[in-house]
């Protein structure tokens, strides 16, 4: 099992180092830009997972493969590249979701494998899944995708949740990975298409209501507000937001 584990993994690159590839693309950088985003977006979050977890050398420094892949995605990539340009919007997305779901898995998986708490794992699970698109993002001069009000961290973390709560009932490692593949994916991909997003709240001036004042000819003037009333701040949706007001 430890062999598909690892393989899991080297898809995970592949598909976030093809996320990688295409924002580059989208954003005009030479070759270079291209390599890389797609490296710190294949490995960057699972740099930082170890290292926060304490493991010396990372795991690229000690299986080099990891950077032969994102090689030769990049150089398929420049080959293939009016293909790539073809692509639709809505295909980084998707791919960013694989790899999401993929990354999510095996982050929670390490950190089981090296004794750490479940809820660790599950932490290192998110981290091992956001933070290489965050640095993409980041670098393409993006807002990256988990700080938006799209479900992206939080398909992580239940798809983390999933699948350590299984391995800690000690189901099979293959259901246990099947499962946390399925709800992560699943999430994610439900908030692709639907346009699915958690709730999200704004501050608002709320402007006060105008008065009629009538003068002495019996004539309207413009409406001046009262000087009783005062503006308020309300905390509204984001969509309601739009329509009443500017946010601050």
């Amino acid at each position: 099992m430890t062999d598909v584990v690892y393989w899991l993994d080297l898809a995970g690159v592949i598909v976030f180092a093809l996320s990688g590839v295409i924002l580059a693309c989208r954003s005009r950088m030479d070759p270079f830009g291209m390599l890389v985003l797609a490296a710190v977006t294949g490995i960057g979050g699972g740099t930082l997972r170890d290292l926060v977890l304490g493991v010396r050398p990372v795991f690229w420094v000690t299986d080099p493969s990891y950077l032969w892949v994102i090689l030769a995605t990049v150089g398929l990539s420049i080959l293939g590249f009016h293909y790539i340009h073809r692509l639709s919007r809505g295909f980084l997305p998707v791919a960013d979701a694989f790899g999401l779901a993929l990354f999510t898995v095996i982050g929670a998986h390490k950190a089981l494998m090296l004794e750490a708490p479940g809820v660790v794992a599950v932490l290192m699970g998110l981290l091992t899944g956001v933070a290489g698109g965050m640095i993409r993002d980041v670098l393409a001069r993006r807002v990256p995708m988990v700080l938006r009000q799209e479900v992206y961290a939080t398909a992580s973390i239940a798809g983390g949740v999933v699948f350590v709560g299984l391995e800690a009932l000690a189901a099979p490692l293959a259901a246990s990975i099947a499962m946390g593949l399925v709800v992560t994916l699943g999430l994610r991909l439900s908030a692709i298409h639907w346009h699915l997003s958690l709730p999200v709240f704004a501050w608002v001036v709320v402007q006060p209501p105008s008065a009629p004042v009538d003068t002495k000819d019996n004539k309207t003037e413009k409406a001046i507000p009262s000087a009783r009333a005062k503006a308020r701040v309300k905390l509204i949706p984001p969509g309601r937001a739009r329509r009443r007001g500017k946010g601050n």
